[in-house]
């Protein structure tokens, strides 16, 4: 699909309904909020709903308090549908009650395993993230930038490069964010908002929780469970998986890295990442999951510890 094609849907309809997937990553919300502010900018009607609230660590972003958290009583009178981020329809959780059949569904997304859901789809896997198609999106449609989307565009890059250490800042990316540097956005602020927040608290529950680690596969594989007893013990301001991946990536040797949440008693989400040498897509398309090569996840319906079991089971068939 072009990009000239979803310009003139954009264009043409005046009710739209952004969303994205459960659980949202910054790159997820930042890309929402740009696209919201350009539809505004023309005139449309635009509500943003996704099936929580924003997590309390990325409120500090500018225009979060203006996303809605789910209730069955809002009202299913949408042109178009926008889902941002995300891979499949149902990752949207029950917003997606609010999608009328008539409504026109566009998918924008960066991941290889998107089953291209939408009405119109605009996929770019090799893109660093969805703010990234966004950027170019946005320059393609010749809209008026303002330091506010430029923020927005920028945190969504920052943060799914890793702060621009993963592969996937490629020198497009770089020349993306030079240009939209020119909106005196301050990424480090950006930085220190992000990975330089933690309190002595959150701190100390986080050195008790890497005693729990496990390692396997001769020290290829690192896996943490982590329960809800667990993850009761962090503040909401404090982003507890991508610590652990951080620290975690950076050990030598480690090639994969599995996280096992806790959502109930029978149901495990896992989140994956690996070196380059790992394609964890591959690994969570197993599980029914999806996401790219270095980072994805699924759902798992076992409880903690049998989920953890069959996907370890699974890396090791793989490597």
């Amino acid at each position: 699909m072009s990009m000239n094609q979803i310009i003139q849907v954009l264009k043409k309809n005046k009710r739209f309904l952004i969303s994205t997937h459960v659980n949202p990553d910054p790159d997820a919300l930042c890309s929402e909020m740009a696209l919201a502010e350009f539809l505004r900018s023309m005139g449309k009607v635009v509500t943003v709903i996704n099936s929580e609230s924003v997590p309390r660590r990325y409120r500090f972003l500018p225009g979060m308090s203006r996303i809605k958290s789910y209730r069955k009583d809002f009202k299913r009178d949408y042109d178009v549908a926008v889902i941002v981020d995300c891979g499949e329809l149902d990752r949207i959780g029950k917003v997606k009650d609010l999608i009328r059949g008539d409504t026109l569904i566009v998918n924008i997304d960066h991941h290889i395993t998107n089953d291209k859901f939408g009405d119109y789809n605009l996929i770019q896997p090799q893109a660093s993230s969805t703010a990234e198609i966004l950027f170019e999106l946005l320059t393609k449609a010749k809209c008026r930038f303002t330091r506010n989307l430029a923020t927005h565009l920028y945190a969504g890059i920052m943060t799914d490069t890793g702060s621009f250490r993963y592969e996937n800042a490629a020198p497009r990316t770089h020349a993306i964010t030079a240009e939209l540097m020119k909106w005196n956005i301050a990424p480090h602020r950006l930085y220190q908002k992000f990975y330089e927040n933690v309190s002595f608290k959150d701190l100390k529950a986080f050195i008790e929780l890497i005693r729990r680690l496990k390692m396997h596969c001769g020290g290829k594989v690192a896996s943490l469970a982590l329960t809800k007893k667990v993850m009761s013990k962090f503040s909401e301001d404090f982003d507890l998986r991508d610590a652990v991946f951080k620290l975690l990536r950076s050990v030598k040797g480690v090639m994969v890295v599995v996280i096992c949440v806790q959502v109930n008693q029978g149901k495990t989400r896992i989140n994956f990442r690996s070196s380059e040498k790992f394609n964890v897509a591959r690994l969570a398309a197993h599980f029914n999951g999806g996401g790219h090569r270095r980072a994805s996840g699924c759902m798992i319906d076992r409880n903690i510890s049998q989920a953890r079991k069959a996907v370890i089971h699974q890396i090791r068939a793989q490597l």
